[in-house]
């Protein structure tokens, strides 16, 4: 048709739109006649819109006031047609006027229904009544129903605005049903072998576009008026029902839900089976809610009918709409009674396993209207509902919808109820886990679990929180994620407990705050990841301190720095493979900053912490010639040198650190400064080893810029070997590129700008050797 119009053989063209037509009145393979029509269709659409742009395209005009003659804008009006193109559009209709056979003759005009635009501004109405009489002439109940189809969805194309044919047409079709059970009709079913159920349910796409058209931007009144010639024709036919409820509004079925549901009780399932009638209006009650005063007989009268519903598809299908009805409007009780239900009718035959993506949805559905826990839980028939989910991946996938949204919930929980329940679903979660599990289910069950934990709160009572968390370490021990979580959880008890008594602990306090240090010295050990571990050691080591527990304290540190020996070179981070050294060095350095507050073992040697970190530094597979290890030893010589004040720069409240312990003592002092000769020496080893090749000189200066910055900061520079050792490093780290000359430029300035003698007088010799 296509190719014949882009030839200019408009007469072809037409002869094959006409010959389309005739097919739609072949009804010898009846089963694919919406298919048909749909194709069919298609092709008369484009006829139309050849007609239409071929008119306008002919049908030039000259503006008002002007003499040059442009096309037809796309908003024109019949008056701007000129005379040509009117002509040119009668004549098509004239030609469509001399086609003998009606079904042709109807769907070839009202495909062209867009072209008496050319002609008037208000011929839309009057062709589409007249094209609604013509189709009566259509003796077929099938083919009439989608020739009426047809013309509504041209009109609402066309002319939205015009409704005068809709009810009209409507009613035509409630009029043709009188002639299904026509001898005609019963011998067409007998030679295609059609039941009145199949045959009926050719009719559904027809009379759904014809209701979608007539609900179009209707009002509540033309629901009633459907209704009345519903009525007023006696129809019982579920399809039509149907196609009612999906096509208007919500709102406007919601008004009428129980008219709604006493025509379905009574209407006959031929065509449509009747749990089809109750899912729709379920849907449209569920988004619009009906009348206070009806919810409870609409649910009375649904339910009766759902109850005896036999097939178990049929059954859940009403299910998984009134469910979420129940848990909109009505409390536990009705919930828990359709739950119960609804285990009596998908339990026999096991019929609930060929149904998990419903049972699924109801639980959705239950949890976006019921938010409160304690509510939930405490309905008897719901976690036996959970158990239905035999298959280990649906029911995982049901206990993260619960946790989800249990973590979404704002309220903290005490309620022993809802914590045994969401402890019963979170071992769901847990132990579907195994080695084979993907990272994304380990780190995604790993939050949720976490914020269950996070939500359950016993107030003051932390004997019971710290019971809780035990129980919940013997239950996740298999997540790290849930496992470091739960030591935290422990940290942050313990230093609740410190804030309560304000650092004053009684002998019952005291007892549990090393209770809560002896669960994460317990825990720790657990956690697979060896980096996490040694966070964890010094966290709690810091609680641990902070809360008076000194053996504790003590017994962290020592861990970690026996573990520091058996961290990797290389591990997986974040799904690579990466050197362990960054974190190992900024690891150290927080150590560090923390061992100079922790006070010493009187039965231990002096210093035993930092000689047992300073070893294990020694003793870590560091790469050759590593940056990272000089690093750490020279912040280790900031230490060393804080910890020779008289007091320190900073303390733990209530715990005497070795400044007080100590007071300044000769022997301490002299033992800190063999430590800062020796690291000093290693630096020194190091920056022997860097010289040679350019690369290696710019680190080199690097490191001697980084010494000497440290000395001058920390160290007597008075003293004259230290001040040789200081002018060395400065000449080593002027001399190489690798140090920025500007930064050099703004120590020496800073120097000669100082207050104490002896910085200018090193400002001068350094100025010597620049």
């Amino acid at each position: 048709m296509v190719t014949a119009w882009d030839a200019d053989q408009r007469v072809k063209a037409l002869k094959i739109a006409i010959q389309c037509s005739k097919l739609l009145a072949d009804i010898s393979v009846i089963q694919f006649y919406p298919s048909k029509f749909v194709l069919i269709t298609d092709i008369l659409d484009k006829f139309g819109k050849c007609v239409f742009d071929r008119i306008k395209e002919k049908s030039c005009y000259v503006p008002s006031g002007t003499t040059k003659s442009i096309p037809l804008p796309d908003d024109f009006t019949s008056d701007q047609v000129p005379d040509i193109g009117k002509e040119t559009c009668r004549n098509w209709f004239f030609k469509i006027a001399s086609i003998r056979e009606l079904l042709p003759r109807y769907y070839v005009e009202a495909a062209l229904l867009k072209c008496y635009r050319f002609l008037t501004d208000s011929e839309y109405t009057q062709a589409l009544v007249r094209l609604t009489t013509l189709c009566r002439g259509i003796g077929d109940p099938l083919v009439s129903s989608y020739a009426r189809a047809y013309l509504c969805r041209v009109g609402i194309d066309v002319a939205p605005e015009s409704r005068k044919h809709l009810i009209p047409t409507f009613t035509d079709y409630l009029k043709t049903l009188s002639q299904l059970g026509s001898d005609p009709v019963q011998n067409i079913q007998a030679v295609q072998g059609l039941d009145d159920s199949k045959y009926l349910h050719l009719f559904a796409p027809a009379v759904e576009w014809i209701l979608q058209c007539v609900a179009n931007q209707a009002p509540n009144q033309t629901l009633e008026d459907v209704l009345v010639q519903v009525k007023e024709r006696g129809s019982k036919n579920a399809i039509v029902l149907h196609a009612i409820m999906t096509s208007f509004k919500p709102e406007f079925i919601a008004l009428r839900a129980i008219q709604f549901a006493e025509m379905i009780r009574d209407c006959e399932e031929t065509g449509m089976p009747r749990y089809k009638l109750y899912v729709a209006l379920g849907n449209c009650v569920i988004q619009m809610d009906p009348l206070p005063q009806d919810r409870l007989p609409l649910l009375k009268t649904v339910w009766k009918s759902v109850m005896k519903l036999i097939v178990p598809s049929e059954y859940i299908a009403c299910s998984q709409v009134w469910l979420e009805y129940v848990a909109k409007h009505f409390n536990k009780r009705e919930v828990n009674a359709l739950l119960d239900d609804l285990i009596k009718h998908m339990t026999p035959d096991r019929a609930f396993e060929s149904h998990y993506a419903q049972l699924v949805s109801i639980v959705s559905r239950i949890l976006t209207h019921m938010k409160d826990f304690s509510v939930i839980f405490a309905m008897d028939k719901f976690l036996p509902f959970i158990d239905m989910f035999q298959k280990e991946s649906v029911k995982v996938e049901v206990c993260k919808i619960i946790s989800n949204a249990f973590v979404l919930h704002k309220d903290d929980i005490h309620d022993p109820v809802v914590i045994n329940a969401m402890m019963y679903l979170s071992k769901a979660m847990s132990d579907s886990l195994n080695s084979l599990s993907l990272d994304d289910d380990r780190r995604q069950i790993g939050q949720l679990i976490c914020g269950f934990l996070r939500k359950v709160n016993y107030g003051q009572d932390f004997e019971q929180q710290l019971n809780f968390f035990m129980e919940a370490r013997a239950v996740f021990c298999n997540l790290d994620t849930v496992l470091v979580h739960l030591v935290h959880c422990v940290n942050l008890l313990s230093m609740s407990t410190h804030s309560i008594v304000k650092g004053e602990h009684t002998r019952k306090t005291s007892g549990f705050v090393r209770a809560c240090a002896a669960y994460c010295f317990i825990t720790i050990p657990s956690v697979s990841n060896i980096l996490l571990q040694l966070q964890l050691y010094l966290v709690s080591g810091r609680v641990a301190i902070a809360n008076g527990a000194m053996s504790q304290g003590d017994a962290f540190f020592k861990a970690a720095i026996t573990l520091l020996k058996d961290v990797p070179q290389t591990m997986e981070i974040e799904r690579k493979s990466q050197s362990t050294e960054p974190f190992i060095a900024s690891y150290l350095n927080n150590f560090l900053s923390t061992l100079l507050v922790v006070p010493d073992n009187p039965d231990l040697e002096a210093l035993y912490l930092l000689r047992g970190l300073l070893n294990a530094v020694q003793e870590y597979q560091w790469v050759a010639n590593s940056e990272y290890k000089i690093n750490v030893y020279m912040n280790a010589i900031c230490l060393l040198s804080a910890a020779c004040q008289d007091r320190y720069v900073y303390r733990v409240e209530k715990v005497d650190s070795n400044d007080c312990l100590y007071a300044g003592d000769k022997k301490l002092v002299a033992e800190l400064a063999k430590l800062v000769n020796h690291l000093i020496g290693q630096i020194l080893e190091h920056l022997k080893s860097l010289s040679g090749l350019d690369e290696l000189r710019k680190r080199q200066s690097a490191v001697a810029f980084g010494l000497f910055s440290r000395l001058l900061a920390h160290a007597d520079t008075t003293d004259p070997s230290l001040r040789h050792l200081l002018v060395n490093l400065w000449n080593l780290s002027a001399r190489n590129t690798g140090q920025d000359t500007k930064v050099l430029a703004r120590l020496y300035a800073s120097l000669q700008r100082s207050n104490e003698e002896n910085m200018r007088n090193l400002a001068t010799q350094l100025t010597a050797v620049q």
